[in-house]
C-alpha cells in the first residue's frame, strides 16, 4: 500500500513549527553527496514570527507610538497583524510590505499589550516596538521596549523591591490554552522568601495578560538590587518589567542574554551621572569577572572596578562611578569576561544608568545583549537631530557591519553605511533616511570580522529632564538551519 509522500526536510520544518516561535520553509530534497556524506545544512527564510508586546502604562496621560517592520525588499505575498491581547481585539498594527515601518498611536492607560503574527515574506526579521512618553507624574519618563518572541525561561537583573521602587512583571499569553508562570526572586544573600502561594502558579489566561508587583512576592523583605527569574510550568509568555523609581522616573527592563561567561552590556550613555552594575551566576560555582569599557579608542580598564566576584545564587552590586571620566563625553559598553578564562561560570547582568541631577533625572536600563548576528533591527527611531544614536561594540575582534536606515511611516529614501570596528571599541551612528518622516528602522548586518554587539538610544527630552531609553538589537533569527536529506525520501512503499 503506498503512503503519503515525505521528506525529511519537511519533517524538521513540522517540528521546528510545533517546538519553536517560527516556522520554516522546507527546501527541496537534496541528493547524497559525491563522498556519500549527507549534504550540509541549508539555511532557509522562516515562515512565520510571532511577538508580544506588554501593555504600555497605568497612566492616563500616557502617549504611546507603536512601531512594525520587515526588513528585506518588497516583493512576494505575506501578512502581519499585531492586535489587542484579548480574544476578540482589533488589529493595532497590519504592515502591508517589507522595507516600510507602520506605525500606530494610542492615549491614556486603556492602550492594550499586543501580541501577532507574521508570515510569508513579512515573517524573517519582523520587529514591533513601543515607545511611551509620560511627562508628569511618579512614571514620568520615555518608556520603551521591544516587542519579543514568547518564550519559556527570562532573566531580569537589576530589579527591586525596595521602598520608592514600584517594579511589575508584565506576563502576556499568545496561545489559546493558559500559562503557569513561576516567579523568583533573588537577593545579596540568596533566594528570597516568598509570601505564601504568590510567586507559583500564577496563572496567565489565554490571549490576556497580567501584571504582578514584585514587592508583593516578598513582602517582608526589601531588596534594594534583586534578580528575578520567571520561568513557565506550561504554556509561553513573553515577559518584561516595567520599572518606576521616585525622584528618577521610568522605563522598562527587558531580560538579559541567557546566561554566558562572557556577557557585553552595549550603549551606555555618555551623560550618565550613575551607573550600577547588577550581576547574578545561576549555577553553582562563583564568577571572577575582568571589567573593562569599551570606548571609541578601544577598551579601558575602570580604575578600582578592574574586577568582580560574584557568588553563586547571591545578587552582585558595583557602582560604577568613574565611568563619566573614562567616556570622555561618549557612549561606551561595558565587557564582562572570566578573569581566568579556564574558569567561566556563566551569568546574566544588566546595568541601571541614570542622567541628569536633582529634581531633572532620569531612568534607563542596559541589560546584556547578544550579538547582532547576520542582522538585527530596532524599530521607532526618530529623525530629528540628536534623536538617535547607535552604538556598535566589537568586543573580541575587528569587524564590519552595514547599516541601513529605512523610510520613514511617513515616507522618506532609505540610507546605508558600513562601519569598520577596532576589537574592544565601540563607534556610535546617527543614520536617519533621506527626507524621512516619522519614525523609521535601523537594522544592522554584519558584513566580516568577529560578533558585534548594539543597541539604539532613543532621547526626547522634556522641560529640562533627558528623558531616554535605550534597546538592545539582536539576532532576528530570520533564517534557520535545516539539514538536507542524504537521499530521496520523497516516496515511500511497503
Amino acid at each position: 500500500m503506498k503512503r503519503a509522500p515525505l521528506t525529511l526536510a519537511a519533517a524538521v520544518a513540522a517540528l521546528a513549527a510545533l517546538t519553536g516561535a517560527a516556522a520554516l520553509t522546507a527546501p527541496a530534497p537534496a541528493g547524497a553527496a559525491a563522498d556519500g556524506k549527507a549534504a550540509s545544512a541549508a539555511r532557509m527564510p522562516v515562515e512565520r514570527s510571532l511577538l508580544v508586546c506588554p501593555g504600555p502604562s497605568s497612566s492616563d496621560i500616557a502617549e504611546t507610538t507603536y512601531t512594525s517592520f520587515t526588513p528585506g525588499a518588497a516583493g512576494g505575498k505575506g501578512s502581519a497583524r499585531l492586535l489587542g491581547a484579548t480574544k476578540d481585539a482589533k488589529p493595532v498594527l497590519e504592515p502591508k510590505e517589507p522595507g516600510k515601518p507602520v506605525g500606530a498611536t494610542a492615549n491614556g492607560a486603556d492602550a492594550p499589550a499586543l501580541t501577532g503574527s507574521a508570515d510569508g515574506v513579512l515573517a524573517p526579521g519582523w520587529t514591533a516596538q513601543l515607545t511611551t512618553k509620560v511627562s508628569v507624574g511618579r512614571a514620568r519618563g520615555v518608556l520603551g521596549v521591544g516587542c519579543t518572541a514568547p518564550g519559556t525561561d527570562f532573566w531580569f537583573p537589576a530589579v527591586s523591591t525596595a521602598k520608592g521602587r514600584e517594579d511589575y512583571i508584565h506576563l502576556t499569553n499568545p496561545d489559546d490554552a493558559a500559562a503557569i508562570v513561576d516567579v523568583k526572586l533573588f537577593g545579596p544573600d540568596g533566594l528570597a522568601k516568598p509570601d505564601a502561594g504568590t510567586s507559583e502558579n500564577i496563572r496567565v489566561d489565554p490571549k490576556s495578560t497580567k501584571t504582578v508587583l514584585l514587592s508583593s512576592l516578598a513582602p517582608n523583605t526589601q531588596l534594594a538590587d534583586a534578580t528575578a527569574h520567571v520561568t513557565t510550568r506550561a504554556g509561553r509568555v513573553g515577559a518584561s518589567v516595567q520599572v518606576g523609581e521616585e525622584g528618577v522616573g521610568a522605563d522598562w527592563l527587558p531580560a538579559s542574554a541567557d546566561p554566558a561567561g562572557s556577557l557585553v552590556l552595549p550603549g551606555i550613555p555618555a551623560d550618565a551621572t550613575s551607573v550600577r552594575l547588577v550581576a547574578f551566576v545561576p549555577g553553582e560555582e562563583d564568577a571572577d569577572l575582568k571589567l573593562r569599557l569599551a570606548a571609541p579608542g578601544g577598551a579601558i580598564t575602570p580604575a578600582g572596578n578592574e574586577q568582580l566576584h560574584v557568588k553563586a545564587g547571591m545578587t552582585t552590586v558595583m557602582d560604577l562611578k568613574d565611568l563619566k571620566d573614562l567616556t570622555r563625553g561618549e557612549p561606551g559598553s561595558l565587557l564582562l569576561t572570566p578573569a581566568d578564562p579556564a574558569k567561566a561560570s556563566p551569568l546574566v547582568a544588566a546595568v541601571r544608568v541614570v542622567r541628569g541631577s536633582g529634581a531633572k533625572q532620569e531612568l534607563g536600563f542596559v541589560p546584556a545583549t547578544g550579538p547582532v548576528g547576520a542582522r538585527a533591527t530596532v524599530a521607532d527611531n526618530r529623525p530629528e537631530e540628536n534623536t538617535t544614536l547607535l552604538s556598535l561594540t566589537a568586543p573580541t575582534a575587528d569587524a564590519k557591519v552595514k547599516v541601513t536606515a529605512s523610510p520613514g511611516t511617513g515616507g522618506g529614501e532609505p540610507a546605508s553605511q558600513e562601519v569598520t570596528l577596532k576589537a574592544g571599541s565601540t563607534q556610535t551612528l546617527n543614520l536617519a533616511p533621506a527626507g524621512g518622516k516619522g519614525s523609521y528602522a535601523l537594522t544592522v548586518e554584519t558584513v566580516s570580522g568577529g560578533p558585534v554587539h548594539a543597541a539604539r538610544t532613543l532621547s526626547l527630552p522634556h522641560e529640562g529632564v533627558a528623558m531616554f531609553t535605550v534597546q538592545g538589537l539582536s539576532d532576528d533569527h530570520s533564517t534557520v538551519s535545516v539539514p538536507r536529506a542524504s537521499q530521496d525520501l520523497s516516496v515511500l512503499t511497503r
